[in-house]
């Protein structure tokens, strides 16, 4: 890759369109390249960012599209954010290089935002990790209520917007309390809890008890609501299930934490709420069989398959 682009750059007579076709046979990586960027480096800053804008506006070919993106990486021209953001959503494959060319631009706050708002799947994971590195403060409030949207690969940045946000801090606080954050932190506190292998975890999270702590007392205030009660069992029952020192607290810790949800959960109108929902799915089924049984909710007093 480096080598094309050094003889592209070499030639000043050589156009952005003959780069159209010249990496479709090469293996052109969707996360930053150092060699690109040295490329990128060696030649006229006006050029490459030239050449990097054409590509991304006009080539039909995955490679050299990426190429382009990544030269754009390498500048900091705020004029080309709209660009950036537009081709950003095809975050799959062009969310890394497009984080990356955002945050290193005045205003690329606020654009990352901007993207992390509309991008699911990995592109989510790669934007969100991004945020997180940047540290802006509108993006802190967002990241603190809205990160996680419920896909399996929230496991992969939980942490990092659990550490990066200060969530002990602004879940402690005295003000700014609202019911997007009490209900983020809870899908945060299920997603480190169940994400072994993906990314950290309750165990590695130090300020885990004082969070968990806060997450119920905050919940005990709430409405009850079916979705609040199933994701608050499901951290219990990982509580239930794995030593105390796995979630980050110790035995006493963990006890006393288990309590206070087990009691919220067990009162009558959060037990109305979940026996209110008419969700009728294998997840439901498997909810009622398992983790209600393991943890003798009130609000399911025959498990599935017992007549009595």
């Amino acid at each position: 890759m480096a080598a094309i682009l050094d003889r592209h750059f070499g030639d000043p007579d050589a156009t952005p369109r003959e780069l159209a076709d010249a990496f479709h046979d090469v293996a052109v990586p969707i996360h930053q390249n150092d060699h690109i960027a040295a490329a990128a480096l060696r030649a006229d800053r006006r050029r490459v960012r030239h050449t990097g804008r054409w590509l991304v506006r006009h080539s039909t070919d995955r490679g050299a599209a990426l190429v382009g993106l990544a030269l754009l990486a390498t500048d900091w021209a705020e004029e080309d954010i709209p660009l950036i953001q537009t081709i950003g959503l095809l975050s799959n494959t062009f969310g890394p290089l497009a984080a990356k060319a955002l945050r290193r631009r005045t205003g690329g706050g606020q654009a990352l935002l901007w993207l992390a708002q509309r991008v699911t799947g990995w592109g989510r994971v790669y934007i969100i990790e991004e945020l997180c590195e940047y540290g802006h403060g509108a993006g802190r409030a967002w990241l603190l209520r809205h990160a996680c949207d419920g896909d399996y690969l929230n496991g992969y940045f939980a942490g990092k917007v659990a550490t990066a946000t200060h969530l002990h801090e602004a879940i402690t606080n005295t003000g700014g309390i609202d019911d997007d954050l009490i209900d983020h932190t809870g899908r945060l506190l299920h997603t480190m809890a169940h994400c072994n292998g993906m990314g950290m975890t309750l165990e590695h999270y130090p300020p885990a008890p004082i969070v968990l702590a806060a997450h119920v007392a905050h919940l005990s205030r709430q409405t009850p609501t079916a979705n609040r009660y199933v994701n608050a069992a499901l951290i219990v029952d990982r509580l239930t299930t794995k030593a105390p020192e796995q979630c980050g607290c110790t035995t006493e810790q963990r006890d006393e934490i288990v309590r206070q949800y087990l009691a919220v959960l067990n009162r009558q109108d959060w037990c109305a709420a979940i026996q209110a929902n008419d969700r009728d799915d294998d997840f439901a089924s498997w909810f009622a069989g398992n983790v209600a049984n393991r943890l003798h909710l009130r609000a399911f007093p025959n498990p599935p398959g017992d007549d009595r």
